[in-house]
């Protein structure tokens, strides 16, 4: 659990279409899905706040207005929410600018992760490469037999991050979705739209030699996408209760 999460806004990146398994949610947005008795994303939100993140912006955009009555109809105790739509697809870089943009916030870091996918880490332990000052950024990496869903992370041995792999089989790290973003950072972002971290802003700032480290992590990881990883979700939260707070 993080011993500053009041420095710490989080933004969770609602607004994908989920065109996978929209069979199977036909009048809700992917993060909606219910999973062991709540919707997935508030899963996410419950994992943050056992995390000592209080402060939270959604991003949405597909049915946004589902989201909003939800947290509307039933609060979640100890977070502040907020919400921010997506007029148009921005991508997850853009969409996050956006919730920061219309949330009006300003903390010294800010916490980016997926309403349809959760590494159950510790953010101590991400967070705690912060405290090296010319650290711009962490990416949460997660170890997995096979990466050829996702791609991997090539990793220095001193845990920056060289780069992005493109899917293979074998035993590999792939980015959780999960990120530690230093306020200053924001500003180096390009302003071009729709924008992506891993294709767009994570290239562009290794380029020009922003310092981001990669914290590498064992940590349950799940994510609700296809069909198959959505029919083990129940089992996810139930085995991993205790994080949730």
């Amino acid at each position: 659990m993080l011993n500053h999460g009041d420095n710490i806004a989080a933004v969770v990146l609602a607004g994908g279409f989920g065109t996978r398994i929209r069979h199977l949610l036909p009048k809700i947005p992917k993060p909606m899905a219910e999973v062991a008795g709540r919707p997935f994303l508030e899963w996410v939100l419950r994992y943050l706040r056992a995390q000592g993140i209080n402060t939270a912006v959604v991003s949405t955009g597909y049915l946004a207005e589902t989201i909003e009555e939800h947290f509307a109809n039933h609060p979640l105790a100890g977070m502040r929410l907020f919400f921010a739509c997506e007029a148009d697809p921005l991508g997850t870089a853009g969409g996050f600018l956006n919730a920061v943009k219309h949330s009006g916030l300003k903390p010294p870091t800010w916490m980016v992760l997926n309403g349809d996918s959760l590494a159950l880490t510790d953010l101590a332990d991400a967070a705690s490469q912060l405290s090296d000052s010319r650290t711009h950024g962490v990416l949460i990496g997660v170890k997995v037999p096979d990466t050829t869903r996702y791609g991997s992370l090539a990793i220095a041995p001193d845990g920056q991050l060289q780069g992005f792999r493109e899917k293979q089989p074998g035993v590999g790290v792939i980015s959780a979705g999960m990120y530690l973003l230093r306020q200053n950072l924001l500003p180096h972002f390009s302003a071009q739209r729709p924008l992506s971290f891993e294709l767009d802003v994570f290239p562009d700032l290794l380029r020009r030699k922003h310092l981001l480290q990669v914290a590498t992590s064992e940590a349950p990881f799940l994510d609700i996408g296809t069909p198959e990883t959505l029919n083990l979700a129940t089992r996810f939260i139930h085995a991993n209760s205790g994080r949730f707070g």
